[in-house]
């Protein structure tokens, strides 16, 4: 048996990736964990892959243009090139969070964790999702109102140098991989922020409850008063207003009693 921090890595297991297990009801909020914490990572991930083809286009841009000029022509859309690469970190960091969640909470859901650990989830969650908005918010302006321009030569030589090379788009907003980037990472900035959401009602409800729903604490329960069964105590005798002697205690007889004389 291999166990790493309190983890048994036999709990590791293809067969816990069936839907019948993950959207089980067995455990509080499993099912809606399982899916919002995979659209946050789908989504941010697709997002980030999205906007590092673009990425690449527009760093090729640069260096195709400056070579073919001779250095004269200076192509400036660091503004894009610099977003789409907080791009690819808040993907990653989404990712990591809400990753690590969605196994831990797949292969271990009964796991004990100290206070500091479930501060570390609650404080990692809030960054990332601010993190991604902030993300959102600057891609989103950025692709609608900036373009990319060119410096050291006339306008109509710049002009000449995007003609030439029609790919990426001098305009952010008119080149494909720029919007998709920008409509992909929307509904992961959303599910980032459900996913705190339920990630904080999970940890306050193990605290107080543990980790299974209501129902099956219940169930477990009355299975075990079922099988824990204390001694009966046994029944008092009625009294039905005969005096039996041979059931009368001995302390009710007198010590001098004496037998009939005709027996």
């Amino acid at each position: 048996m291999v166990v790493i921090w309190g983890l048994d890595l036999r709990e590791m297991q293809w067969g816990k990736f069936k839907g019948s297990y993950m959207f089980s009801k067995k455990y509080h909020l499993q099912r809606a964990k399982m899916i919002v914490y995979q659209i946050a990572m789908i989504f941010c991930v697709c997002s980030e892959s999205v906007g590092t083809a673009s990425l690449s286009d527009y760093v090729d841009q640069q260096d195709g243009i400056s070579t073919r000029s001779g250095g004269r022509a200076m192509v400036h859309n660091n503004d894009i090139v610099g977003i789409f690469s907080y791009n690819i970190f808040v993907g990653i960091a989404v990712a990591t969070i809400f990753g690590s969640g969605f196994f831990f909470d797949l292969f271990w859901p009964e796991r004990h964790e100290s206070s500091s650990v479930k501060l570390a989830w609650k404080i990692c969650s809030v960054v990332v999702s601010f993190m991604a908005l902030a993300d959102a918010l600057a891609l989103t302006v950025i692709v609608a109102t900036h373009s990319a321009h060119i410096s050291g030569v006339s306008p109509e030589e710049a002009a000449f140098w995007f003609r030439s090379n029609p790919k990426p788009n001098r305009v952010y907003r008119h080149y494909s991989y720029n919007i998709g980037s920008v409509v992909l990472l929307w509904p992961g900035v959303v599910a980032s922020f459900a996913s705190t959401y339920i990630m904080w009602k999970s940890i306050q409800h193990n605290d107080i409850h543990g980790p299974k729903s209501a129902a099956y604490r219940t169930e477990k329960a009355n299975g075990e008063e079922a099988s824990i069964e204390a001694p009966r105590a046994a029944p008092k005798p009625t009294n039905t207003g005969t005096a039996d002697a041979t059931s009368a205690p001995a302390s009710s007889i007198p010590s001098n009693a004496q037998p009939y004389p005709g027996t």
